[in-house]
């Protein structure tokens, strides 16, 4: 089943450090700005819809 990673942008070094060990370098995943935890529903919602257009180009949607 197709998927995207995302994390937040605090964990991308991280992330991309994991990929590479485990034999993907050049991984792609999405970032959303830290933290989000302390955000409403709708703030979240917010930075979700900016996430969309990069979710579909790495599905390969666009």
């Amino acid at each position: 089943m197709p998927a995207v990673s995302i994390c937040t942008d605090a964990f991308e070094v991280p992330a991309q450090a994991m990929a590479r060990v485990y034999g993907f370098p050049g991984y792609q995943f999405v970032t959303v700005p830290h933290p989000i935890a302390s955000l409403s529903l709708e703030q979240i919602r917010g930075r979700v819809s900016g996430l969309l257009p990069a979710m579909l180009r790495i599905l390969g949607v666009e």
